[in-house]
């Protein structure tokens, strides 16, 4: 059972932590390292979520993978996770952490959806008009998804801008199945 209050407590609390002592550079690169191996690794997510296997076997896991490649300060973040038993909610607070340092940084990450993929210079174009209009760090994700049939979608946090083609098919099929006027031939 997921518990965004716990991820959201953890993951301030780390933040604080590392933002204090001048560490938050590192454990947020330790963070989207950890985040992105668990993300990739069904394996270790389920040693991660099996209550069979002891924190301690966890703990010298994560102590064979992690130990010389991530800070201590992170290091001991994760000792803490393991010795709480709260190794379920690790990637929520990945996540979570993630998301504070995004905000703390002002870095918002769009979504640009196309029918194609389009040229680097195109979406430099569209990443600096964003950051204009919101005076933030844009990042850009990029997803490919032929059903729009043309034209481009943006995403950035509630904004949604659908310059699709297939939207405008779907507006017209609307308008045309409200149209008011008949042709009496």
């Amino acid at each position: 059972m997921k518990n965004p209050k716990v991820a959201q407590r953890y993951a301030k609390a780390l933040f604080d932590f590392a933002q204090e002592h001048n560490q938050l550079e590192s454990v947020s690169q330790d963070i989207a390292s950890l985040r992105e191996t668990l993300a990739g690794n069904r394996e270790l997510q389920a040693i991660l979520n099996s209550p069979v296997i002891p924190p301690a076997r966890k703990h010298a896991l994560f102590a064979a993978i992690y130990r010389d490649k991530i800070q201590n300060t992170t290091f001991i973040f994760l000792d803490i996770i393991l010795r709480k038993k709260r190794e379920p909610a690790l990637i929520s607070i990945c996540e979570e952490f993630s998301q504070l340092y995004d905000r703390f940084r002002n870095i918002r990450t769009a979504t640009l959806t196309t029918a194609q993929p389009i040229n680097g210079q195109l979406v430099e174009q569209i990443r600096e008009m964003l950051a204009q209009q919101t005076g933030s760090h844009i990042e850009i994700k990029q997803i490919v998804q032929p059903d729009i049939i043309g034209g481009i979608v943006i995403k950035l946090d509630d904004y949604y801008f659908d310059a699709s083609i297939a939207a405008r098919f779907n507006k017209l099929k609307q308008e045309f199945a409200h149209n008011v006027y008949q042709v009496n031939f």
